[in-house]
């Protein structure tokens, strides 16, 4: 992978009010770490900020960080939730993974924090 892209924060304009932000990202792109393949997909992210929140631009440039790595889509969805949660330290966040159709198969990951 390349040089690993920063998520920029900004800080929370409502403060002590509980508000929920969803983000779709709908050109996700990984690589099948077995077959080398192309897979795609949405990412669909949502969550309540505390004192952070996810700039958007350096968002797209992150996810784009993963169009030539080879990722299963489990660890994939694992791993924007961890860097996202890292970088914003939201008060609960759930990020899902729904990934095109491969052999008449669709999937979709739902990894939230915090565990319940």
């Amino acid at each position: 992978m390349s040089t690993p892209v920063t998520l920029e924060t900004f800080p929370n304009p409502r403060p002590g009010r509980p508000f929920e932000i969803a983000i779709a990202c709908p050109e996700f792109t990984s690589v099948c770490p077995m077959t080398g393949l192309p897979d795609f997909g949405q990412i669909r992210i949502s969550y309540v900020p505390d004192e952070r929140c996810i700039e958007l631009k350096s968002l797209k440039y992150y996810l784009l960080g993963f169009r030539n790595r080879g990722i299963f889509y489990e660890a994939a969805t694992n791993q924007i939730l961890d860097d996202l949660v890292e970088a914003c330290r939201p008060t609960t966040m759930t990020v899902v993974g729904d990934f095109s159709a491969r052999g008449g198969i669709t999937t979709s990951v739902t990894a939230k924090y915090p565990v319940a």
